[in-house]
């Protein structure tokens, strides 16, 4: 690592954010499979587009085909996956986006490290508190079923575990309110800490 060397760039963080009218941050959403985290925050990245705000969304299955598609589902493959995540938000964040990501991410230390490498203030953990069962009695791609059935190891909240965060910024329990009423409470969240200027 002794050849490698950091640039500075000509145009500043904080110079793209003013453009953007906008103050750059990273929604984590974090939860169980199937709990809603991909719903929710498609939901939230669509409203903030419709406001005229600068986002992008990065999603758990989406960067699995690409730029962790050499990572299995272990412990420390996992951990890796998340590492790559964080700093992959940590860029699009310096170019000024408020930037959603959508990954179970199961521990709580991982999450932190991901917290760390964003500037104070900006990191915002969204838990999407939804219960096993309701995860379950969903199962959108049918992983349940077959963890249960011992076709997939190491399967979140079945086999492998899930720490639950213990401060999140934000907690939506997606099984008491709808899609659009979730959304709307990370938006409020963003407008009431200053993220959305003008708003």
């Amino acid at each position: 690592m002794s050849n490698i060397v950091w640039h500075d760039h000509n145009v500043t963080a904080e110079e793209r954010a003013k453009q953007k009218n906008q103050k750059p941050c990273v929604l984590w959403f974090t939860g169980l499979s199937g709990s809603g985290k991909s719903t929710i925050a498609n939901a939230v990245d669509g409203m903030l587009y419709e406001m005229g705000y600068h986002t992008f969304l990065l999603d758990g299955d989406n960067v699995r085909h690409g730029l962790c598609g050499d990572l299995g589902f272990s412990d420390e493959d996992r951990n890796e996956n998340i590492r790559r995540i964080g700093e992959v938000a940590k860029l699009f964040s310096d170019a000024g986006l408020i930037t959603s990501t959508a990954f179970i991410s199961p521990f709580i230390a991982d999450r932190e490290v991901a917290r760390k490498i964003q500037p104070e203030g900006t990191f915002i953990e969204v838990f999407v508190d939804t219960p096993l069962d309701v995860c379950e009695s969903r199962d959108p791609k049918g992983l349940y079923k077959k963890a249960r059935a011992g076709e997939i190891k190491f399967f979140t909240g079945i086999d492998s575990p899930y720490e639950a965060p213990e401060a999140p910024e934000l907690t939506i329990k997606t099984a008491e309110f709808s899609i659009q009423e979730c959304a709307e409470q990370v938006i409020n969240y963003l407008k009431q800490s200053g993220f959305l200027l003008g708003a």
